[in-house]
């Protein structure tokens, strides 16, 4: 059963990519004669934790390690970046395969509360200005997430909108270089400014941004609900649906995360398909 679960946690193509990233641990100096445990369970382990939202004093020892190994393993991972790297491995497998729709990028941000503040927090004006923070998404066309961010739940949607925009991986595709600029950008009306689009002007970027008082945000439902799946599929996560995390890093390390199981179970040729066929087209140069 414990196996069963593991391999529905971590499928075997996900670990297959994992596995080259992940840093060699390190031998603790007090020893004991106990053999390391092995790097597979930990990251199921890290999994579970992002997936259920249990702490990480209640992991379950069927998982084969203890909380205190599962957590200082994640603090490593996360100072080594192995959730971008593995982001990007990800990306690049779907690049590669076809499935990624680079014509346009949704941008788009949703409010989580932070029990227990820390970095990246702020006053949640629509929470009675209780502690919050913001998830900022960058999704391709299709609306699977090569972008992320986290702020305080104070900071306006927009300002994290040109580090997302440069933020963007060069990705692999199925021909040429790789590619990391859109054709297009679409916001919804809190990320209209003069300042925006003179921004994206020189960069021959065509902004799809409702304008304030002119053009109603619904006009770009069609392209909208994309990206408010995306942060559904992320906040399905329950580590994400309230935060727990006081270091700033930690919560942005479990986001990095799931967007990489996000990425992954909705590719085509993953055991979970999704119903949707994207057009294979690649960023710009």
């Amino acid at each position: 059963m414990a196996v069963v679960l593991a391999r529905e946690l971590v499928p075997d193509g996900l670990w297959k990519m994992a596995a080259p990233l992940i840093p060699p641990s390190q031998p603790r100096q007090q020893g004991g004669g106990t053999a390391p445990v092995a790097d597979r369970k930990v990251f199921t382990a890290v999994v579970h934790v992002l997936n259920s939202g249990c702490a990480w004093r209640y992991l379950p020892p069927m998982f084969g390690t203890s909380p205190a190994t599962a957590h200082r393993r994640f603090t490593t991972w996360t100072k080594a970046g192995l959730w971008r790297r593995l982001h990007r491995a990800v990306l690049d497998e779907l690049g590669a395969r076809g499935e990624l729709d680079g014509t346009s990028a949704i941008i788009d941000a949703a409010s989580v509360r932070a029990r227990r503040g820390g970095s990246s927090t702020g006053p949640n004006p629509v929470d009675r200005g209780k502690k919050g923070s913001k998830l900022h998404v960058l999704s391709e066309a299709q609306g699977i997430p090569p972008a992320l961010a986290v702020s305080g739940a104070n900071v306006h949607d927009s300002q994290p909108f040109k580090p997302l925009l440069l933020g963007l991986p060069a990705i692999r595709f199925r021909r040429g270089p790789r590619r990391r600029r859109p054709v297009k950008v679409r916001a919804d009306k809190a990320y209209f400014s003069a300042g925006h689009l003179a921004w994206l002007r020189p960069r021959r970027l065509i902004p799809r941004i409702a304008r304030p008082g002119i053009e109603s945000g619904e006009q770009l439902g069609r392209h909208r609900w994309k990206i408010e799946r995306s942060i559904a599929w992320l906040f399905g996560y329950r580590r994400l649906a309230v935060r727990h995390e006081r270091v700033g890093s930690h919560f942005l390390a479990f986001l990095g995360l799931a967007a990489v199981l996000t990425c992954y179970k909705n590719s085509r040729n993953s055991p979970r398909e999704t119903t949707s066929e994207p057009r294979a087209r690649g960023f710009r140069v």
